[in-house]
This record gives structure tokens, C-alpha cells and sequence, in this order.
């Protein structure tokens, strides 16, 4: 097991550029959003009226890549396994392991908590995690629910899912509802048309992974909802982590243990 800073030393050599969950236990994970400081009073007015999809754990300094609250010395140019870039809203096909070129003195970084942080507690608790049993990225899907406008930032809530039996399904809320800033308990169970899934094979983010006879799926909010809100917003410049791979803090996973 490494530590968060040993994760990072790897990330930013090039060794490792994969999904992350399961990666470093114990160290809470971040979703990563990185815009050009004239957009960024509205971003923060996006997560604050959207917290369980985005709830913010820190905001950096224009042009600082330093995130010095939760990761002291690491570089958010280097230090996330995979970008995504978008200009104008767009995104690029490529995903890039490091932004360093792109990297901007009005940068501004945003770290929102991420679901990967609970699920060590799940797995100690006797429930497992589906897409960690199978070394796959987590499903994630566009559903029907709208976030909340702020300025020009605008769009569907993002899930990812993971299935449980229902019998357990009791213990899966207790145990993800004590991590409010990691997206807390789930927001939907049972019937993905009921949020606009049409089907759990065709994911928009992630891989599938098999839903067995007795199980339902277990929907959570996602961190990648800003993706889809900076296609609608269009700023000239936005970079982000390709959904799955996170920015590994040194903050412990129990810190955001709140219940």
C-alpha cells in the first residue's frame, strides 16, 4: 500500500495513468476542475447550489497548481493520471498525463469530493465494490435530473452506479451517508429509466459492469457532472480529470467520516 504522496510521485513519472479507485486506501480522492479565473465566480456559485455532485474542498490561487490544503507539494499540472481538455466547450479526443504546457498564470483549480473515498468503508463493512472485484473503471451515467444554473455553467446531473443486493441496500446507505462531502448516500436505487437511464450497458463514462438476478443498481452523484456543465458554459479553456482518474490528497478518508 502507498501513501498519497508515494501515488503521486508514481503519477507524475509516467508509471501509473489508470482509473484509481482502490488506489492508496485510506487517502481521500478528488475530482479535478481547472478554468480560467474570469469563470471561476460562477463555478463556485454552480457547486454551492449543486453540492451533492459537487461539493468543494478547495480552490487554489490564480496560477498556483500547489493545492497547499490538501496536498502540500504536489502539482496539479502532473499529478492526475489522465486530463481531459475542452476548448470551448468542446472536448478533445486525446487525454493527456500531464498539462504542464497548457497551464495558464489565471488558472484556477477546483477539488470536489469523490465516491472512490467511501468505498474502502464499504468494503469494510462486507459490501463489495463491483467495478474494484473486476479492475474496471466505475460506471457513470447522463441522467434526466437538471443541476441548478449559475452564470453560464448549466446541465444533467452525472451518477455513477454500483449494484447490491437488496438486502443490502439499508447498509450501503448507512455506511455512504456518513461521507456527505464524498456525495453521501445514494440519490436513486432500482429503476435506471426512472432518472433517464436507458440502459446500464451503453455507459457515458467508465466501463459496464454486470447487475447479477437479485441485485439492483445503486445510483450515487458524480463528480464528472462538471464536465457536462463546462460544455454548456463554453469557457475558451477548461481542463479536467478524465472520469476515473482522480487527484489522490493526503487528507484521510476518515476525516470526511462526519456520522
Amino acid at each position: 500500500m502507498s501513501t498519497a504522496s508515494e501515488f503521486r510521485a508514481r503519477v507524475r513519472s509516467g508509471a501509473f495513468n489508470s482509473p484509481t479507485a482502490g488506489q492508496s486506501p485510506g487517502f481521500a480522492q478528488a475530482n479535478v476542475v481547472i478554468l480560467p479565473a474570469a469563470d471561476a465566480a460562477d463555478f463556485a456559485a454552480f457547486c454551492e447550489l449543486n453540492a451533492r455532485p459537487c461539493p468543494l474542498l478547495e480552490q487554489t490561487a490564480p496560477g498556483d497548481p500547489e493545492p497547499k490544503k490538501s496536498a502540500p507539494g504536489a502539482d496539479l499540472r502532473t499529478d492526475v493520471p489522465r486530463y481531459r481538455v475542452f476548448r470551448h466547450g468542446v472536448a478533445e479526443a486525446a487525454e493527456p498525463t500531464e498539462i504542464t504546457n497548457l497551464w495558464r498564470d489565471d488558472f484556477v483549480a477546483f477539488l470536489l469530493g469523490c465516491s472512490f473515498t467511501f468505498e474502502q468503508a464499504l468494503q469494510q463493512a462486507g459490501l463489495p465494490v463491483r467495478h474494484i472485484d473486476l479492475g474496471r473503471n466505475v460506471p457513470m451515467y447522463r441522467t434526466n435530473i437538471a443541476c441548478r444554473p449559475a452564470g453560464s455553467f448549466a446541465g444533467p446531473l452525472v451518477v455513477s452506479m454500483r449494484p447490491y443486493r437488496a438486502d443490502q441496500i439499508d447498509a450501503v446507505h448507512a455506511v455512504t451517508d456518513r461521507f456527505p462531502r464524498m456525495h453521501g448516500a445514494p440519490i436513486h436505487v432500482g429503476d435506471p429509466a426512472a432518472i433517464g437511464i436507458a440502459d446500464l450497458e451503453r455507459v457515458d463514462f467508465g466501463d459496464p459492469v454486470p447487475v447479477a438476478a437479485g441485485e439492483v443498481p445503486v445510483f450515487w452523484a458524480c463528480g464528472v457532472t462538471p464536465q457536462l456543465a463546462i460544455l454548456a458554459a463554453r469557457p475558451e479553456l477548461a481542463i479536467t480529470h478524465a472520469p476515473g482518474h482522480m487527484f489522490i490528497t493526503d487528507w484521510l478518508d476518515e476525516a470526511f467520516c462526519e456520522r
